[in-house]
């Protein structure tokens, strides 16, 4: 299907699709081979100088694979996406077709530890360096980062645990006024929320296991390409995609591919040689996922609202940090850049520390403890003893990660079962605290409940 304005519904279901000539399957099919046959001599031939399009392995490509990647792009108003096992892969195969040794990344801090640690230990011992802008609403701060050797920028939309939303024009704008792009992870929010690429960032990469599956049931990553920066105008910085290259018969990748010679690069010389191959039953689930994308995105951020609204009512709990909030310092990016929801994924900090957190934990029926995100299922994680525990105390406190705080991945669930299973979490705090005991009234639920849509949305889960 081609894109002629569709709603964001009917693409995520229809878009991308080629038909099965020979069998006329509704679903595109599961091609698990390693390999693909050639007719002959001249098409494998072919095949391997470029000037066939058909398949060779699935570590370079795969039919079903390639179904996912149109899709998203498709969804991110982006040309091209790269496929990979993970999002983690994803993050290092977008940052690999940029660096090289002796570069400089000028990041948020407030990002992935997974990708912080990449940064940290994996990268700089390759020898690239990083730095870390404090405060990412501060935008020079991120202009006097910027080094002579700076090669790109990178931030999240909707960065986990905080919400704390990303001004993505400004420091997008920042960046290529330093002639650079901005590399940004659209996982929490995905592009029904906020399109990144439309708002100046240039590659937008995704962990496809969370909200664009839904169902936790398998992994998954992906590297979006705008297609919008001029790498030409950077000849020395980005020097792998503007000298001719052997490979290319004497070209560059930017003579041979304009606008494509990235996202050409990133799959061709990354991806393919550190082969982080997704498998194509996992990019069948992903696909799945995706066709019901919009309908969950829209119940998980109306039900996180709620939730947050209603934890934000409560006594023991100090503070709450969710954009969808008046009282969110990041309330106003928030209806800037997410006028459908500030996405499902936020804490709370409770006023007891760390025994409130685990009697709030141990406690809740309903919620699920896992470390995962953006599954139709609500989640519960203390941060402080688990994704954030190989961090000092001042560095968590620095981070506002504190022993009182609590993460939630809010669901589909019905927004009522959610705060009554909440509320068995607080009493259980409550308790070991010695605080007095506040039920929520059955009032005050019914009107957080009421807030959101119940009946209408219908979700298929995989």
């Amino acid at each position: 299907m081609t894109d002629d304005g569709h709603g964001f519904a009917t693409e995520q279901v229809h878009g991308g699709f080629l038909p099965d000539t020979a069998h006329g399957a509704r679903v595109p099919a599961i091609h698990m081979s390693s390999g693909f046959l050639f007719d002959d001599f001249e098409q494998a031939r072919d095949r391997f100088a470029g000037t066939d399009d058909g398949y060779t392995y699935t570590r370079l490509g795969n039919p079903t694979n390639a179904d996912v990647e149109r899709r998203v792009a498709l969804l991110e108003r982006s040309p091209e996406a790269i496929l990979v096992g993970s999002g983690q892969a994803a993050v290092t195969v977008a940052l690999l077709g940029l660096l090289e040794a002796g570069d400089h990344v000028v990041s948020a801090r407030s990002i992935y530890e997974g990708t912080k640690g990449l940064l940290l230990q994996n990268l700089a011992r390759l020898g690239i360096e990083v730095d870390f802008v404090a405060d990412q609403r501060d935008l020079d701060a991120w202009a006097r980062a910027v080094r002579p050797n700076t090669k790109l920028f990178f931030a999240e939309t909707i960065p986990n645990p905080k919400n704390d939303v990303l001004d993505i024009t400004g420091v997008a704008d920042t960046a290529h006024r330093a002639g650079v792009p901005l590399v940004v992870d659209n996982t929490l929010a995905t592009p029904y929320l906020v399109r990144p690429v439309e708002h100046g960032a240039d590659v937008v990469v995704h962990s496809a296991s969370k909200f664009l599956s839904g169902h936790g049931a398998g992994l998954g990553g992906l590297v979006v390409d705008g297609g919008r920066f001029d790498w030409s105008r950077h000849l020395e910085r980005f020097a792998h995609l503007t000298t001719p290259d052997r490979a290319l018969g004497g070209q560059s990748y930017v003579e041979r591919y304009g606008s494509r010679a990235f996202v050409v690069y990133a799959r061709d010389v990354v991806a393919s040689r550190i082969g982080p191959s997704p498998s194509p039953f996992n990019a069948f689930l992903l696909r799945q996922g995706i066709e019901t994308l919009s309908l969950r995105v829209e119940r998980h951020s109306a039900n996180a609202l709620a939730v947050a609204s209603f934890l934000e009512q409560q006594p023991e709990v100090t503070s709450v940090d969710h954009a969808g909030l008046a009282s969110s310092p990041y309330h106003d990016l928030a209806q800037r850049y997410l006028p459908r929801g500030a996405g499902s994924v936020f804490a709370f900090t409770l006023a007891g520390g760390e025994p409130a957190a685990r009697a709030f934990i141990d406690a809740v029926e309903l919620f699920s403890r896992m470390t995962h995100l953006g599954d139709v299922r609500s989640l519960v994680l203390h941060p402080a003893t688990t994704t954030h525990a190989g961090r000092t105390a001042s560095e968590r406190a620095d981070l506002g990660i504190g022993d009182g705080l609590v993460r939630l991945s809010i669901g589909i669930e019905d927004v009522a079962d959610l705060l009554r299973d909440l509320e068995r979490g607080l009493a259980a705090a409550r308790a070991v605290t010695g605080r007095e005991a506040r039920p929520a009234p059955a009032s005050e639920v019914a009107s957080l409940a009421h807030t959101v849509p119940q009946g209408h949305v219908v979700v298929e889960e995989v």
